[in-house]
């Protein structure tokens, strides 16, 4: 489960923006993650008061929004969703498609006091 890490990495990009910021909790934090990022937000959400006990991010709301995954046809130039399962062009049928979206994972932001 990297995600534990991930929720590890995520404290430390608080911390940082805690020392520039001087702020002394953090209420919220957004993050957006892709569809095809290979992060489960729901472990993310269970990982997260673990990384966060005894820091400023302790106690804060964890806000996750998936991305969804879109793409482009390099054959006809279709931009948007693919079915998962056939990974072809809707449109045309084509099978080069190049991903836009759906690989993100940051930190969107922070709420703090």
């Amino acid at each position: 489960m990297h995600e534990l890490a991930l929720t590890e990495a995520i404290i430390k990009i608080i911390n940082a923006q805690r020392e520039r910021e001087h702020f002394t909790r953090v209420e919220e934090i957004r993050l957006r993650v892709g569809e095809y990022s290979g992060i489960i937000p729901g472990y993310l959400r269970d990982c997260f008061p673990i990384a966060a006990k005894g820091t400023a991010a302790e106690g804060a709301a964890l806000v996750v929004e998936t991305v969804s995954a879109t793409f482009r046809c390099v054959d006809c130039g279709y931009e948007g969703a693919v079915e998962r399962r056939s990974a072809v062009c809707p449109h045309c049928g084509g099978d080069a498609l190049r991903m836009l979206t759906g690989r993100e994972f940051y930190v969107e932001s922070l709420k703090v006091e």
